[in-house]
């Protein structure tokens, strides 16, 4: 009888941590695909924040070297490809350093322009969040030790000057 007793508690703990591991795989792909929309909606509005950029250095309100640098800017972060991140991150940030160094504050831009800037930074942070909470899940030992993520790659912040 003893023998059967200490089956069952061997079952019991395996089919409990079977369950853990389940359930910690299920939120690690869940967490990665969180991360795949983050990194999605930040790419938007880099995108849309580059685009009004350039409408801006192409408007006319601004003087010419303003919106030469304005629009070289937009068109240096529109370019950069996503691979390496480094680029695409010195780019975005080059473009932040000038639409600060110029004086944006015309209207009706000002307002529009400043709605963008806030976008991309909720957006790089709301991606950083969800990153750093990724990576710190797969840093837990049972995670590494079962590889409970897989072969999926380690997740990235994303670091850029914007204006925050």
């Amino acid at each position: 009888m003893e023998i059967s007793w200490g089956l069952l508690a061997v079952g019991v703990v395996l089919l409990l941590f079977g369950a853990y591991a389940s359930w910690t795989a299920g939120r690690i792909d869940r967490l990665h695909t969180r991360v795949d929309l983050a990194r999605a909606s930040l790419e938007k509005e880099l995108a849309q924040r580059s685009a009004l950029v350039a409408e801006l250095a192409g408007a006319g309100v601004l003087d010419p070297a303003s919106s030469l640098l304005l629009l070289d800017a937009a068109h240096r972060a529109r370019a950069a490809s996503p691979e390496p991140m480094e680029n695409r991150e010195q780019a975005e940030s080059a473009l932040t350093r000038a639409v600060h160094a110029t004086g944006t504050d015309v209207e009706p831009w000002a307002g529009e322009l400043n709605l963008a800037m806030r976008r991309v930074q909720l957006a790089r942070r709301f991606h950083n969040d969800v990153v750093v909470s990724t990576r710190d899940l797969r840093q837990r030992r049972l995670v590494r030790w079962f590889r409970l993520a897989g072969r999926a790659p380690l997740p990235t912040t994303i670091e850029l000057e914007d204006g925050s």
